[in-house]
């Protein structure tokens, strides 16, 4: 079971938020609040696994409370109707960025990426249980948070929750991170090797991005972080199927 808390001040995304809460199997809402200062002292003597925060509130801002939370704190998950503030939800290591009106497949999406997060680092809800009758349950292998790359003279590591897109530029990479950008000698092919599938997708011969940074998507063109950057033929029913799952009809 995940515990959550919603933060937000206005009462119909509230509303709405509990009732997408209500509907999703082994989550458990403990509590809303329309003000963040209530919300931050609930949190400060209740702890739970994920807060879904608006970022425009009064007095607080979702960001400044943010950054207020003990660590480690429960996942964070920035509810929103503004864009401009991805990249800084990202540098505060927010598990997702959900865009107001919110649709409820996008929002069981965001749930179960933090459910996976936990299980990979062995963080898993209501702590450590009893051990069977073999003795403790062993950890499954944690998957790959990062890759290394060839910056200069030294080889960089690049969080994969970093990473907003990628371009190819002829025989070079140039990543665009949330603390800026890396310019690697490297190929398209060795890095899809890497990238997890899940995470990333390749939308044109020069471009990969990453699926959690995705703003919209409009004719042939998707947004990441305020750029629209071109879906080519050669990779465009791939895409479509791809986030054919997450959209509202």
């Amino acid at each position: 079971m995940l515990t959550c808390v919603i933060l937000d001040d206005e009462p119909l995304a509230l509303d709405l938020l509990a009732d997408y809460c209500a509907q999703v199997p082994g989550l458990e809402l403990k509590g809303q609040f329309d003000d963040a200062l209530a919300g931050l002292a609930f949190l400060q003597d209740h702890p739970v696994d994920i807060v879904f925060l608006d970022i425009h509130m009064p007095r607080l801002t979702g960001l400044q409370l943010a950054q207020l939370l003990p660590a480690p704190g429960p996942r964070i998950i920035f509810t929103t109707a503004y864009d401009q503030y991805a990249v800084r939800s990202y540098e505060l290591n927010a598990a997702d960025y959900l865009l107001k009106p919110i649709a409820f497949p996008r929002f069981v999406q965001a749930v179960q990426k933090v459910r996976q997060q936990l299980s990979s680092t062995g963080v898993l809800p209501g702590g450590p249980g009893p051990a069977g009758p073999t003795g403790p349950v062993e950890s499954l292998p944690v998957a790959p948070d990062a890759m290394f790359v060839k910056n200069e003279h030294r080889l960089q590591r690049v969080a994969f929750a970093d990473i907003l897109y990628i371009e190819g530029m002829k025989e070079y990479l140039l990543i665009y991170t949330t603390t800026g950008k890396i310019l690697t000698l490297q190929s398209f092919r060795r890095l899809e090797e890497v990238l997890p599938p899940e995470r990333f997708a390749r939308i044109h011969k020069s471009f990969v991005v990453a699926l959690r940074c995705i703003e919209h998507v409009e004719r042939g063109k998707v947004q990441v972080v305020g750029r629209l950057l071109p879906i080519g033929d050669t990779y465009r029913e791939a895409f479509v199927n791809l986030i054919k799952p997450y959209q509202q009809l």
